[in-house]
C-alpha cells in the first residue's frame, strides 16, 4: 500500500476533511486506542521524541489525551471534548505553537503514522481515508520553514 506525501508550502491553504466514521467503526474504541498507542510508542523512539515529555508518566498522559482526540475526530464518542479538550482541530494546531515544527519533523511524524497504519488490520480504503486526513492536516502543524541560501560564484 502506498501512502503519498505532498510537501508543505508556506502560506498555502490546506483543505482537509476529518476521517470517515467507518474508520472508527471498523476499529472500535479499543482498536483505535491500541493503534494510537502503537503510534505514540513509535514517536517515543523517533527523531522527534524531544517534542514530547521524556518522563514516562508525563508521556503516558500526552498519549492518552491525543488518543482521545483521534478517537473523537474519527467519529467515536466525545471522549476528548468530555475530558475538557478545546475545539478538536484547533487543538492539534495550537498544541504545536510552542515548538519549531519543520517539514523534516512532519515527515518523521508521518513515517511513524505510516508504520502504524501498515500494521493495522483494517481495509486499505479506510487506511487511505485516514492517511489523507493526517497527511493534509499535519501540514497545518508546520510553523517553521528553512530559508534557502543564495550562493555567489567564487569565480
Amino acid at each position: 500500500m502506498k501512502f503519498d506525501i505532498t510537501a508543505t508550502v508556506k502560506g498555502e491553504s490546506v483543505p482537509f476533511e476529518n476521517p470517515a466514521k467507518e474508520f472508527y467503526d471498523a476499529l472500535g474504541f479499543e482498536g483505535m486506542k491500541a493503534m494510537m498507542y502503537r503510534f505514540y510508542d513509535c514517536i517515543y523512539e523517533s527523531d522527534i521524541a524531544n517534542f514530547f515529555p521524556q518522563d514516562e508518566e508525563e508521556f503516558a498522559k500526552i498519549k492518552e489525551k491525543n488518543t482521545l482526540f483521534f478517537i473523537e475526530i474519527c467519529g467515536g464518542p466525545k471522549v476528548y471534548t468530555e475530558a475538557g479538550g478545546m475545539e478538536l482541530n484547533e487543538f492539534m494546531i495550537r498544541v504545536h505553537d510552542d515548538f519549531s515544527i519543520y517539514e523534516k519533523s512532519r515527515l518523521e511524524w508521518l513515517g511513524c503514522m505510516r508504520e502504524t497504519l501498515e500494521t493495522t488490520d483494517i481495509e486499505d480504503d479506510l487506511k487511505q481515508n485516514f492517511w489523507k486526513y493526517v497527511e493534509a492536516f499535519s501540514k497545518l502543524t508546520v510553523n517553521s520553514f528553512v530559508k534557502k541560501r543564495k550562493f555567489e560564484s567564487l569565480h
